[in-house]
């Protein structure tokens, strides 16, 4: 997750009875257990996020999940959003949602058996990044011959990666890490690209959700490809849901309504923060 993948997936929410029925001003029942025993809040949409994990989460509110988080608390009536935050490492999961600290992880690559997946909300790839104007104008693959020899930047493990050693890039490769405390140290995206700014490596490969917002936020020359042509290895992209635990499917459920009838919010909201969104068919999503 994706990049998240990378090392980027992350955050939590809460719930009542015959959620998907009921309309939202009943919501407003007191805490307790919700639908069938479900234990989620139904006065408060209880997050679990890393604190420093841009652009998803920030203990300052600044990441666009955030933005969603508070989006999902107005349709499902909650009064109110707080947040259980704990880095996005080895753990995440079981010391948010599975102790029950919270409801909710706002995004979470589909198919992860460590919990239970909403429909997606959004899908993105890995893109491929480097200077316009450059030697590398028009690559589109990771296969494409004009790679040969070059330093690609690429965060260890991530799908790319495997794409990597098959076209024979990884002997001059500049490996990332995968996890890293975004508490005390900076991005791997945000690193990167700014070895790329300083020709320390000749192009990146990036999960497209973090590479858009930094390189917005740079302001520079750089251009993102999204990676939807590969012939072969791994596939780059990937579907993101909302994460909530097993046994919560009322909860599931009125999340899903909630997807499916906000579904151009969210769209307006992860565009703002430069994602690159493609529909099943790989086309770009621009509104």
């Amino acid at each position: 997750m994706p990049a998240r993948k990378r090392r980027r997936f992350d955050h939590i929410a809460p719930l009542t009875l015959m959620l998907a029925l009921v309309p939202a001003s009943a919501f407003s029942q007191g805490a307790g257990l919700g639908a069938a025993g479900e234990l989620v809040d139904p006065d408060v949409l209880r997050v679990c996020a890393d604190p420093s994990n841009m652009p998803f989460s920030d203990e300052n509110g600044k990441g666009f999940e955030s933005k969603l988080a508070e989006l999902v608390a107005e349709k499902t009536g909650r009064k109110s959003v707080a947040y259980t935050w704990f880095p996005m490492v080895t753990g995440f999961v079981r010391n948010t949602l599975g102790a029950n600290r919270c409801d909710i992880i706002m995004g979470y690559a589909q198919g992860d058996e460590l919990v239970q997946n909403t429909n997606a909300y959004y899908r993105s790839t890995y893109v491929l990044v480097y200077k316009k104007g450059g030697s590398l104008d028009g690559v589109e693959t990771i296969e494409d011959p004009k790679l040969a020899g070059k330093r690609v930047g690429i965060v260890q493990s991530t799908p790319p990666a495997s794409n990597m050693a098959k076209a024979d890039l990884m002997k001059t490769a500049k490996v990332y890490p995968l996890m890293v405390d975004t508490r005390f140290a900076p991005s791997m995206a945000e690193v990167m690209l700014k070895d790329l700014q300083s020709d320390y490596i000749d192009a990146a490969i990036l999960w497209g959700p973090m590479a858009g917002y930094y390189i917005k936020e740079s302001g520079t020359n750089l251009t993102a490809i999204p990676l939807l042509k590969e012939k072969t290895g791994s596939r780059m992209s990937y579907r993101i849901t909302m994460g909530v635990r097993p046994s919560d499917q009322e909860w599931k459920r009125l999340l899903n309504k909630v997807i499916k009838e906000n579904q151009a919010e969210i769209n307006r909201i992860l565009l703002d923060y430069n994602v690159p969104l493609v529909d099943e068919q790989d086309r770009p999503i621009t509104q």
